[in-house]
């Protein structure tokens, strides 16, 4: 089976989870029980090792106490910054 994963997107994902899960001082543990997913799972979305569902997404915005489409808008802009960071790399 093909991955589609695209890297960059994760990586802007889990800086996102980090940084917001980081400035509401909220551990892993506690953003995995607000959110309804497991700690590990919570761990492994900020090392950019797994994708989120649709469901966790929202799941993961509601623990954070935030829209899902701000969780959206803001993993965009990490993105678009991860891919001029990548495309100057190169």
């Amino acid at each position: 089976m093909r991955s589609n994963q695209d890297p960059a997107l994760l990586q802007a994902f889990a800086a996102e989870i980090k940084a917001r899960r980081t400035a509401s001082g909220v551990s892993q543990e506690g953003l995995a029980y607000a959110s309804g997913v497991n700690r590990t799972f919570v761990a492994k979305l900020e090392l950019g090792q797994t994708s989120p569902s649709l469901t966790t997404i929202f799941r993961l915005a509601e623990g954070l106490e935030i829209g899902p489409d701000e969780m959206i808008q803001s993993t965009m802009r990490r993105y678009k910054k991860e891919l001029r960071a990548r495309a100057k790399a190169e």
